[in-house]
């Protein structure tokens, strides 16, 4: 199955992160506003490189370098669909599967082959995104997505089928992915069963793979927007990036960041970013640490139950000293069905993807081979001796540099002791 959508039910019980936008040179209070106030930029569209660990499955679009509107709405890897077809293929919009600040998002049924509508239960079952109307800061949004990924393909990104533009109407047409976001499971308790570790392993390799794919193109491709809604789930539980509405092309040549205007949702955006403006691949190792810390603990970022003035990471700090500690962090729903050594080290790592400390966090790279070795069948057995915390060694996880191309990192070399690989 494909990719899909943004949210997988509607949005109710379960109050969202706030997105928020405001100027680089504003201070470090953050002002909540609508997505509406997103800002976009044209760019040419990047390329993956020969470096990337996935990239015989992954391919970029044929079109060299779209500037133009024209250009980017001609990619033949697309379908531009009418909304007539569209009407039909929902039943007039009626399936509703979620909504948020950028609209809604139905069900839909096409024929695979034609791309026409299809009666419901039959054909290719499709999620299409109506966004609001919002003048033409709507309209850079949607075309943000049609140019990202109307030309990046990867098993861990979403598969985005057509789109519409007519009038004022903007949709987008994606693969429906019917275990919906890992948002919803992690947070909707009442409506889905617990992920178990193997699942959870399995989606935070999935969408690191995607991010690091993203980071490996030339140029590189920033995703911004890294959170538990937008990490959608195939019927497998594998994840793919959804909602590139945010995402920007990266530094190039000596240039370590961009700046742009700060766009993200709150807890998950970099420190550094938020209070100058300075965009890095770095950030979406940060927010991806976030996640990551999020599908451990089955807690949100920003979840009140922690205190006034915490955040999950101060939070989960004090007990990545002793391995023995880190089941006092993790997600009661697990019911202690995880490898402890696996889970300490996995702590540990999102630690350090969110250090305030840029250059201290490790490239996605890295983290995907870590991840990698953690999922592997010796690291899930708690038979293994003890290790040293790694926050208490001067050695830590960042301060090794990160694998040459081919070179592959062992757990060991940053655990001092913990060889899941013998």
């Amino acid at each position: 199955m494909g990719n899909c959508f943004r949210r997988s039910q509607r949005i109710t019980e379960i109050p969202k992160a706030e997105s928020f936008s405001f100027p680089a040179s504003a201070s470090t209070t953050t002002h909540t506003t609508s997505t509406e106030n997103r800002e976009r930029e044209s760019h040419p569209l990047p390329v993956p490189t020969g470096s990337e660990k996935s990239s015989s499955h992954s391919r970029a679009g044929s079109l060299p370098n779209p500037r133009s509107e024209f250009e980017i709405l001609s990619s033949p890897d697309l379908k531009s669909f009418l909304l007539s077809v569209l009407e039909e293929a929902t039943q007039n919009f009626c399936n509703l599967l979620g909504e948020g600040g950028f609209g809604c998002v139905y069900k839909g049924w096409l024929d695979r082959d034609t791309l026409t509508a299809s009666n419901p239960g039959s054909g290719m079952e499709v999620a299409v995104k109506r966004l609001k109307l919002r003048g033409v800061q709507g309209h850079k949004e949607w075309l943000s997505e049609v140019k990202f990924l109307g030309q990046l393909h990867h098993p861990h990104l979403v598969k985005l089928t057509g789109f519409c533009l007519e009038g004022d109407h903007r949709l987008l047409v994606y693969e429906f992915m019917p275990r919906g976001s890992l948002e919803n499971h992690l947070f909707r308790r009442k409506t889905t069963s617990p992920l178990s570790w193997e699942k959870r392993m399995k989606v935070a390799v999935g969408a690191a793979r995607g991010l690091s794919f993203l980071h490996n193109c030339d140029p590189q491709v920033i995703y911004r927007d890294f959170k538990a809604s937008n990490i959608l789930l195939d019927s497998e539980f594998n994840a793919k990036l959804s909602d590139f509405g945010l995402a920007k092309l990266g530094p190039t040549g000596d240039h370590s960041h961009v700046s742009t205007q700060v766009m993200g949702t709150q807890g998950y955006t970099c420190p550094e970013y938020m209070t100058t403006g300075r965009l890095s691949a770095k950030c979406d190792v940060y927010s991806f640490g976030v996640v990551l810390l999020e599908l451990l603990t089955g807690r949100r970022v920003r979840d009140k139950s922690l205190g006034q003035g915490h955040t999950l990471i101060e939070w989960v700090r004090p007990y990545l000293h002793e391995k023995r500690a880190v089941s006092r962090i993790m997600d009661t729903r697990l019911e202690g069905q995880y490898p402890r050594n696996a889970a300490f080290f996995a702590a540990s790592l999102a630690y350090q993807c969110t250090r305030p400390e840029t250059k201290r966090r490790p490239d996605m790279a890295y983290v995907l081979e870590i991840l990698e070795q953690l999922q592997s069948p010796k690291c899930n057995s708690n038979n293994h001796r003890s290790s040293s915390s790694l926050l208490s060694r001067e050695s830590q996880l960042t301060d090794n540099k990160s694998p040459k191309p081919g070179q592959v990192r062992r757990v060991s070399d940053w655990s001092h002791g913990f060889e899941c690989l013998g």
